[in-house]
């Protein structure tokens, strides 16, 4: 499976928005602060994650949610 997920920086009410092969993982690697985009900004919360079959579908919601549009409809309807 391929996931995409929001997650929340608990300090500011950010959102980073990820893609993964192995969610779990990829979780433990924002936690332990592994993560260059999220290390210096705190503790995050998973606050929506959705699975796909398709990795391109995956990558292409992933871009879609980083842009402009896809930015609002995040921001709208996700979280």
């Amino acid at each position: 499976m391929f996931y995409v997920y929001i997650l929340e920086n608990d300090f500011d009410k950010s959102h980073y928005v990820g893609f993964s092969e192995n969610l779990q993982k990829r979780l433990k690697s924002h936690g332990w602060h592994n993560v260059k985009s999220t290390k210096a900004r705190g503790h995050y919360t998973l606050v929506w994650y959705c699975g796909f079959k398709d990795k391109k579908k995956a990558l292409d919601l992933e871009k879609y949610l980083k842009s402009g549009s896809g930015f609002a409809f995040k921001n709208k309807h996700l979280v």
